[in-house]
């Protein structure tokens, strides 16, 4: 097989990287398979502990995709059984264990989403449970003898977990083992991950020397920030993006998120010339952000809906159309203040959230912003309540007869 030559796939792949371990390496493998015409193989273990995909996944999945693009053979390890421990990176506490039906239920639905970024036919599929379910006790205690507790207790996240007297269980220390096993299994060259993921993954490279194997180079990218520009992308935190997110949704969080993240999403999640990005980043910050917007729905829904949805999230904004996902609620005939109608509809838990949204202008009824959310509503039938610059219901309440 021709591959293209080694400067151009370094031009490629180095993209958005953190670190790569060993560093020197990874130009020697990839000059060695142009030499050889035999691709590497790339691994990335996923674990689905739950079925959902967001951006934050993506980043990885995508520089897979980069690997496949020149050439090289995806190796995607479902880890049908680590999962059911759970990986305990950067975790302050024990994972709950899931089922075997549980993880596999999931990994259908991860896989759907996981080959909208990277090629399903350039993949090959393995589940961990193919050699982890078959291992006898005796190799069991034998891969666990390749590591002491004080090497496990280097992690930060078991570092600090100890420190702090939360517990840790003995099935965690064998999360990293059953991972470096699957290098084995799988021959890898590359394996992918977020940064981390380096602990794990340099256990992979450790076994493969200790069986006389070409050992693995780790390829660490960064971890993404959700939308709020603090914290690490996560559904439990609600600052994500699903990549199942409808269109109109997806392009009102990218084109809403904090900007400085705008730069670095940019780099991991398009393929924008960096001068041209950062030239839009440095003249105009919302220009930036529909352009990232447009990009980012583009891959997902194709050029075309994207500019729509660009259209539909712009005449939300100037107050000529309503979002697409906007509820409606009926509700039985009553005399409604503000409050009231905030509760009955739920868009608050309590009337002392309410009240502090309209104290702060924050809540519009047919257009007009509510100064006081005591005074009794006139009759009518049907209500465009607006909270925020993008929260919407539509109610209904028929006439009292």
């Amino acid at each position: 097989m021709k591959f293209p030559p080694l400067n151009e796939q370094l031009a490629v792949l180095m993209r958005g990287v953190h670190e790569i371990v060993p560093e020197n390496e990874l130009a020697k493998k990839i000059q060695k398979s142009i030499d050889t015409g035999m691709p590497l193989r790339i691994k990335l273990g996923v674990d689905p502990t739950a079925p959902d995909v967001h951006l934050g996944h993506t980043v990885v999945m995508r520089k897979l995709r980069q690997f496949q693009e020149l050439g090289h053979q995806a190796v995607l390890i479902v880890g049908d059984y680590t999962a059911m421990i759970g990986d305990p990176s950067g975790r302050n506490q024990t994972r709950p264990r899931l089922s075997h039906a549980q993880v596999m239920e999931n990994a259908k639905e991860y896989q759907e989403q996981f080959f909208k970024v990277v090629k399903k036919e350039q993949t090959e599929i393995r589940y961990n449970g193919e050699w982890l379910s078959k291992m006898s006790f005796d190799k069991i205690t034998e891969l666990m003898s390749s590591i002491t507790v004080a090497q496990m207790l280097e992690r930060e996240d078991f570092q600090s977990r100890y420190a702090n007297r939360q517990p840790i269980s003995l099935h965690e220390f064998l999360y990293p083992l059953m991972q470096a096993y699957d290098s084995i299994i799988i021959k890898s060259d590359v394996e992918l991950g977020g940064t981390d993921q380096k602990f794990n993954v340099l256990r992979g490279r450790e076994l493969q020397l200790r069986d006389k194997m070409e050992p693995q180079i780790g390829l660490f990218m960064p971890i993404l920030l959700g939308i709020c520009g603090k914290f690490k992308m996560s559904k439990s935190l609600g600052n994500y993006v699903g990549i199942n997110d409808s269109a109109d949704e997806m392009f009102h969080k990218v084109y809403n998120l904090a900007d400085n993240l705008a730069e670095s999403w940019f780099e991991l999640l398009t393929y924008r010339n960096k001068e041209e990005y950062t030239e839009w980043i440095k003249k105009d910050i919302q220009h930036a952000k529909r352009m990232l917007a447009l990009d980012i729905v583009s891959q997902y829904y194709g050029e075309t809906t994207a500019k729509e949805t660009e259209a539909r999230e712009h005449a939300v904004h100037s107050g000529t159309a309503l979002p697409g996902d906007t509820p409606t609620v009926e509700l039985p005939p009553s005399n409604y203040t503000a409050l009231d109608l905030l509760i009955a509809i739920g868009a608050f838990a309590s009337k002392g959230e309410a009240r502090r949204m309209i104290q702060n202008q924050g809540v519009k009824i047919s257009g007009q912003i509510v100064a006081d959310g005591n005074s009794i509503l006139n009759p009518f039938s049907e209500l465009i309540i607006q909270i925020g610059k993008r929260k919407f219901y539509r109610v209904i309440i028929p006439p009292s007869l």
